[in-house]
């Protein structure tokens, strides 16, 4: 990051910066990061915009200081919250050590190795290559955080030596599991451990991954590409492009736009099948933001990264197409069925870098700007792509998955093995955050109550910007809706096909249809508690007075999410066959569909109402809740996460508590209860807030003005 962007912060707190820290947080994670971030040499560090030295990292501190008072202490009780706290220690504390050598923490060994890495990351402490190498047999967590310090480590040490660091551990065991992941850090760095004749036998490993990581190794030798398998010894479609990698001609070519060429990611989920699988309203807002970019002043055009699995790749061969005039999309091939589950994406960081510098590499001009928004391996890959590109990188920093985490494990149960991986997984995610804004050219939020002022509470590093400030926060937005030549007939038709028939799980019976409607949304995923509107539905008694419909998932094999919450709906439903005759469930429709029936809705004759509900554990922004504004409808939306920086309640629209049944029931009640007058006063005044300041022009003009200050590194 520039280093003005580390200005030393102010003494007094202000709008976005955290309070000082004597004021301790009563959320443990908030606290130990405070802690660390306002340490001494941390500060010195990002004031200097150099690494604090070149010794091991056992002699570096966090310069923090303890969470509470019995983290320093003895051994805490046992139970999550606990758990929660010794990890905490490990990774942000004062203990002298950052790479503990064993559980002095009340921690396991590799629970320590993990979080004296990352501490050492954070610190900027190259260590030497046999020190990092001495872990790379560990967990996925474990790798993750050695691949990001790799290349700090040959940068401060030097190739030669990293080279004969990496030889020596794969000669000593080429077979063994971890040796694909070596030759990933070879590649990363340039180095050549390995001759090509060497690493001929690798390139036919029964592992699929292993042998992957050697035809990528052997594609960057000279001589290499002799030494890869025929194509006809190609498993599949993926292999076949990993074998014979093209080069997709996509992007401006000279005498085109004047302005940047900007890339912009969506690694899970695909761009055009909002509410299926793992695509959400990120479809939709990239969707229209890369078409209305490419059409905004100082852009010569927009790249929107997505990826495609195996099974992609058979249906549809192609890895790039132009969306739009100057918007294009460019398919990153992954080896997985189809795209990612999030918990999985370390397993395709060293792929998604190499094929992104390949593809966008082969680009006819260079990339200029690359924006990723998820703080998971898949963006640290792309912003390793955008490094060894030269493109400046721009990272959108949310409080996800930091906001509720302490409260989250809390609740769960003490030594569930699902619960113990999660708590990892969501501290992973942090990590992968902060390593994205420590490498970010420019950082950009999504306000929430306080505009950024929570998203620096939780990025503590954050109020170095702007003189305290913190990010920048653009709006988000949506693009306009577009009638059809015979939108009127449409609408019609949709309401005719929502009100076909109680009988059928997708549609309702035509004499509700001048019952209370409650719409909502969205893919079906946990996060989204569809069950949980359907269980506090049942529970308020609105199945006796209104009618549910839902909208989202998979239209035919879905994902195990997908199948878990419709088996979920259908187990409450199974014994009240009244309420299962008003409640449809529809599966995913195109965008344009799914704002033509809000429409219809929001348009019926009489006066039954129709409310938007969103009943999510947590929405970072709401593209969905936005659009049943524009759509004119009257929304409801969790009171937790970025909603309530618009969704004010009583004013525009109502905040529900989503933490629970009980909440959610109470919520419900008392939307049944909203005068008719009120209610259209809510929708009038949300269609003019998007009016407004959430459109996609506006959203676009402000970033094209963020990409058009950069510079190629």
């Amino acid at each position: 990051m520039a280093t003005a962007a580390f200005a030393p912060t102010r003494a007094t707190p202000g709008p976005g910066r955290p309070a000082t820290v004597g004021a301790p947080d009563r959320d443990p994670l908030v606290a130990a990061r405070t802690a660390f971030f306002s340490g001494a040499r941390w500060t010195a560090r990002h004031a200097e915009n150099r690494p604090t030295g070149h010794g091991r990292a056992e002699d570096r501190t966090a310069g923090g200081r303890p969470v509470d008072g019995h983290l320093a202490g003895g051994r805490p009780a046992e139970g999550p919250a606990q758990e929660l706290a010794r990890l905490l220690e490990a990774e942000y504390g004062l203990r002298p050590r950052a790479v503990p050598p064993g559980d002095g923490l009340g921690v396991g060994r590799e629970d320590a190795a993990v979080a004296g890495l990352r501490r050492a990351a954070r610190l900027g402490v190259p260590l030497t290559p046999e020190a990092l190498l001495a872990h790379q047999g560990g967990d996925p967590w474990l790798r993750a955080v050695l691949t990001e310090l790799w290349p700090e480590t040959v940068r401060w040490h030097g190739h030669r030596h990293a080279e004969e660091a990496l030889r020596a551990v794969l000669t000593e065991a080429p077979d063994a599991p971890a040796t694909g992941h070596l030759l990933d850090l070879a590649v990363a760095t340039g180095l050549a451990p390995l001759t090509p004749a060497e690493t001929a036998t690798m390139a036919r490993h029964t592992d699929r991954a292993a042998r992957h990581s050697a035809w990528r190794y052997l594609h960057q030798l000279p001589g290499g590409p002799a030494h890869l398998p025929g194509p006809a010894e190609a498993a599949d479609a993926y292999e076949a492009l990993l074998l014979d990698p093209p080069a997709p001609v996509l992007g401006p070519r000279d005498g085109g736009r004047d302005g940047r060429l900007v890339a912009q990611t969506m690694l899970l989920g695909g761009l055009d099948t909002p509410g299926q699988g793992l695509s959400g309203g990120m479809s939709v807002l990239l969707g229209g933001l890369g078409d209305r970019l490419a059409e905004t002043d100082g852009i010569a055009g927009v790249i929107t990264v997505v990826t495609a699995g195996h099974e992609d790749l058979a249906a549809d061969g192609r890895l790039a197409h132009e969306r739009r005039t100057g918007h294009w999309v460019l398919r990153l091939p992954l080896d997985t069925p189809g795209s990612p589950a999030p918990t999985q994406t370390h397993r395709h960081r060293s792929a998604l870098t190499w094929w992104a510098v390949r593809l966008l590499g082969g680009l006819p001009r260079p990339l200029d700007v690359l924006h990723v928004r998820y703080a998971d391996d898949g963006s640290l890959a792309l912003a390793d792509a955008a490094e060894r590109l030269g493109a400046a990188t721009v990272f959108t920093a949310t409080p996800d998955p930091h906001r509720g985490l302490a409260e989250r494990h809390a609740a769960s149960v003490g030594g569930d093995p699902a619960a113990a991986r999660a708590l990892r997984h969501d501290l992973h995610r942090v990590f992968l955050a902060d390593r994205l804004v420590e490498r970010a050219d420019t950082v950009v939020g999504i306000p929430g109550r306080g505009g950024t002022r929570e998203l620096v509470r939780h990025f503590p590093d954050l109020a170095r910007l702007a003189g305290g400030e913190g990010p920048s926060a653009p709006p988000e937005g949506i693009a306009p809706y577009r009638p059809a030549p015979d939108e009127d007939d449409r609408r019609r038709a949709a309401l005719a096909a929502l009100y076909c028939g109680g009988d059928r799980p997708d549609a309702l019976d035509p004499e509700d249809d001048g019952l209370p409607l409650l719409l909502c949304v969205g893919r079906l995923h946990p996060v989204k508690q569809q069950d949980l509107l359907v269980r506090a539905w049942l529970a308020s008694g609105g199945h006796r007075t209104s009618t549910l419909v839902l909208v989202g998932g998979s239209p035919h094999a879905g994902t195990e999410a997908e199948t878990d919450m419709r088996r979920r709906i259908d187990t409450l439903l199974a014994d009240r066959p009244q309420a299962a005759r008003r409640l449809a469930l529809l599966p995913a429709l195109p965008n344009a569909d799914v704002r033509r029936l809000q429409r219809a809705l929001a348009g019926r004759p009489g006066s039954a109402p129709c409310w938007y509900v969103c009943p999510s554990a947590k929405e970072e922004f709401g593209i969905a809740i936005l659009e049943a504004m524009e759509a004119g409808l009257p929304v409801a939306g969790p009171q937790r996460g970025g909603v309530a920086h618009y969704l004010h309640d009583g004013a525009n629209g109502i905040l529900l508590d989503t933490s629970g049944q009980a909440g959610l029931v109470r919520g419900l009640l008392r939307l049944a209860a909203v005068p008719d007058d009120d209610r259209r006063r809510y929708a009038q005044a949300g269609r003019d807030l998007v009016a407004e300041r959430f459109s996609v022009t506006r959203m676009a003009d402000e970033l094209a003005a963020e990409y058009r200050a950069l510079h190629r590194h």
